[in-house]
């Protein structure tokens, strides 16, 4: 007997357009179709074409209609500036949304232009999304505090009208002031906005610039409310945008239609959210998790959002994300594992936990980068909940794989995401195009059409559209990661297509040796990347960040680690060194740089990431390389 999962999944590929045609009667639409989907341009295909719909509506206006206007809609929690709270119910959030797009409105913002953001962690980002949804111009949220070259190669490309901006962002003990970043990138880029509408906020005063700065606070004082614009669901909701392999940003378009129509139905049936319940997404605005869980996907739903400016540690300790779940019972926490790698390393008993009441949590959900086994156990021991694994990629807006909890639980298998989505024809291919057999590592491809909410193309460049992700197998999407499919179904993602090394000719992924070094009871973190090597052509080599209190000799826990992975992977690994770390260099959204940490390693040129954490911790890197004798190709 097939289970509800089975079913959906079943019918998403058999019968697509019937699939997301129900699906999509749950949304509230001016114009219904005239095609569910529409394949007559190929490879752009687009769903829910001739529709008319409005994001904003059925992010808020729907729910004050339909009887949740004194409902939560968007709690606000901010440990770094002192514990700030602020609360919106549905009508509240409506009517500030409203407000501000009508202060947009009144600066020559109409359906079509493009607005930019440029935000911290704070109610107005999200408000300022919605605003811009309301009136049907397209937004680009680039991530508070990129430098101002990436933030003008940004304006550049998307060329808006307006850029909406705050005067700083706050960081663990320090204030980042935007305002130097945002007028350099406004120097530096060959498009002129019209207008930049300021966010002042109270820990760094901004100095606005007559003629195009605007006060946020004084233009909301004689704002005229604006109504929701009704567009057709093709049109494009955002851009946002991704790192590309030329060191050119790729603007990934988001459509109005699909992107609700899939968003509102992963609530229920991937998270198991009802309208009324807490959920949140302890990400950033600026990325992608935030976009579809923070913003858009929790309201469509119903449901309280909560919007998180601080860190998994520091702010105060490792006890705040316990303190966040207690306070404002939340019932759905997604996050990634690097957050949790970080409390565990601060707090490896899980202490800080006991100080707070968690008996409205029921799930966590991890995603961003691979959940390894270690990180998944240790978060099912300590919290006590369902810990679900689940993986995709800024170009698809939603789950490529899940454990589909509001259908059907499966049992979790460390180290695997659980099944493909429906929607998703997921298939391992070979460097031939043809399918490898069952459990053998290769190129994760989406057999196309993609579902709704993926990517329709990128923003203004069709070509390279095709050529990122088309181009490599006819007929499907190349996702760029590497894994296999079990005998189970369970996919498993190794890690990026480039993170698969080859050693004296034998293909090897190094997420898989990450799984082994971060079983080692003193290990909190690690990495390992691929180092040329003059005779076996690379080999593997180990970054380590232990534990709090660990106090045994560096020398023994890498000995051990070596043995571990000759143990469980054999000699044909060749690995043979690991180097002891502090930290590891993240992105702001916490993904390893490896990449970054290869080139290094192997003295190459690299661009320095704009979205680095920290760029201090490279040159730590380095030295540490330099200390083991890595400067470069180095003989076996």
């Amino acid at each position: 007997m097939s289970n509800a999962f089975e079913q959906a999944y079943r019918r998403s590929l058999e019968d697509p357009e019937g699939f997301w045609g129900d699906v999509a009667e749950d949304v509230r639409w001016y114009k219904k179709w005239d095609k569910v989907f529409d394949d007559s341009n190929k490879p752009f295909n687009r769903w829910f074409v001739g529709a008319e719909v409005n994001t904003c509506f059925n992010a808020l206006d729907r729910h004050v209609e339909e009887g949740r206007a004194d409902q939560l809609a968007l709690i606000y929690d901010s440990p770094v500036t002192g514990n700030t709270v602020r609360k919106f119910t549905y009508r509240e959030l409506r009517d500030e949304v409203a407000k501000f797009a009508g202060v947009l409105k009144a600066h020559g913002v109409e359906k079509g232009d493009r607005v930019i953001l440029y935000m911290p962690m704070v109610p107005e980002a999200a408000m300022a999304m919605l605003a811009c949804a309301r009136l049907g111009a397209i937004h680009s949220v680039v991530f508070g505090g990129f430098a101002s070259n990436e933030l003008a190669v940004r304006i550049d490309d998307a060329k808006p009208k307006i850029i909406v901006a705050a005067s700083c962002g706050i960081e663990v003990g320090r204030v980042i002031e935007y305002m130097p970043l945002l007028n350099g990138a406004i120097d530096l880029a060959k498009h002129k906005p019209d207008h930049c509408i300021i966010l002042g906020r109270p820990e760094a005063k901004a100095a606005l610039l007559d003629g195009r700065d605007v006060d946020w606070a004084e233009a909301m004082k004689s704002a005229e409310p604006a109504d929701c614009v009704p567009v057709a669901a093709t049109d494009p909701l955002y851009i946002l945008y991704t790192s590309g392999t030329t060191g050119e940003p790729k603007g990934v378009v988001r459509d109005n239609g699909g992107h609700l129509v899939a968003l509102k139905w992963t609530m229920k049936n991937i998270y198991d959210a009802d309208p009324g319940d807490v959920y949140w997404a302890a990400s950033d605005v600026g990325w992608v998790v935030g976009h579809s869980y923070i913003v858009y996907a929790p309201l469509f739903h119903g449901c309280t959002t909560v919007l998180f400016e601080g860190k998994p540690v520091g702010t105060p300790d490792a006890g705040v994300f316990w303190r966040v779940i207690s306070d404002h019972k939340v019932k759905i926490l997604f996050t990634a594992p690097t957050a949790f790698r970080a409390i565990k390393r601060d707090d490896p008993d899980g202490a800080l936990m006991k100080n707070y009441d968690l008996s409205h949590f029921k799930y966590l959900f991890l995603a961003g980068e691979r959940t390894d086994p270690d990180t998944l156990h240790w978060a099912e021991e300590k919290v006590g909940v369902p810990v679900i694994d689940h993986w995709w990629q800024t170009e698809t807006g939603w789950s490529i794989a899940a454990n589909c909890v509001g259908l059907h639980k499966y049992p979790v298998k460390p180290g695997s995401p659980t099944k493909a989505a429906p929607g998703f024809d997921v298939r391992i291919l070979g460097p031939d195009g043809e399918a490898v057999p069952t459990g053998e590592t290769g190129a994760i491809c989406i057999k196309l059409p993609l579902p709704p909410s993926c990517l329709p193309t990128l923003w203004n460049a069709d070509d390279r559209f095709v050529t990122s992700y088309l181009s490599d197998f006819d007929g499907y999407y190349n996702t760029s990661d590497a894994g296999f499919i079990d005998e189970d179904g369970y996919l498993y993602i190794m890690g990026r297509t480039d993170d698969i090394i080859n050693v004296a000719g034998h293909r090897l992924s190094t997420g898989g040796m990450e799984e082994v070094l971060a079983n080692h009871p003193d290990v909190a973190e690690c990495a390992v990347i691929g180092v040329a090597d003059d005779l076996k052509g690379q080999l593997p080599l180990g970054f380590l960040v232990l534990k709090a209190g660990v106090i045994k000799d560096h020398r023994e826990v890498v000995a051990e680690v070596v043995t571990m992975v000759r143990d469980r992977i054999g000699p044909v690994a060749a690995f043979r060194q690991a180097i002891i770390v502090d930290r590891l260099p993240k992105t702001r959204s916490g993904k390893i740089l490896r990449s970054t940490m290869q080139k290094i390693a192997d003295n190459e040129e690299f661009k320095l990431p704009a979205t680095i954490d920290d760029p201090v911790i490279l040159d730590e890197i380095r030295e540490a390389l330099e200390g083991v004798g890595y400067a470069g190709v180095r003989n076996s």
